[in-house]
């Protein structure tokens, strides 16, 4: 009987220690943190990195500063863009690339294109987007912040 529970207990351990070297592979793409969803998407995918999403405006004059750092320009508060705190921003890698941005709030989602890094007075956790993107995503802007998950798409 002694052997048989021995037995059992290692067999727990063993799970136990792949189950938590699995959860450490969990890193989002700059050290933030990122934990499974068990929730799909809207569009069947789960899963993403969490994150506070704030509304910027990319046109000239607007609160977003000066132009996007990605192409030097300007955009429309109609296109479907994001700037990205400096970490997932990743010094420019993530320039003009799409992420997928899903709504803790109404399940959809939205791919948007990284036009700017979010740098000055932005904590390591904004995705910064256009109204755009938050009437996609079916949210109103006077919410200031809403949590959403995103990941590369």
């Amino acid at each position: 009987m002694a052997k048989a529970n021995t037995a059992i207990v290692i067999v727990i351990l063993a799970l136990l220690q792949v189950s938590w070297a699995t959860a450490r592979k969990l890193g989002d793409h700059s050290g933030g943190l990122t934990l499974p969803d068990s929730r799909a998407t809207a569009d069947g995918r789960s899963g993403g990195t969490f994150a506070v999403m704030t509304v910027n405006g990319f046109q000239m004059g607007e609160d977003g500063g000066g132009a996007a750092a990605c192409d030097g320009r300007f955009h429309s508060d109609d296109d479907l863009i994001v700037a990205l705190s400096s970490g997932w921003y990743a010094g420019g890698k993530r320039c003009n690339k799409k992420i997928r941005v899903t709504s803790k709030d109404t399940g959809r989602s939205v791919q948007a294109q990284v036009v700017d890094e979010c740098g000055h007075g932005c904590k390591n956790n904004i995705v910064d987007s256009s109204p755009a993107v938050w009437k996609k995503l079916g949210l109103r802007t006077d919410l200031g912040e809403v949590h959403v998950t995103w990941s590369d798409a």
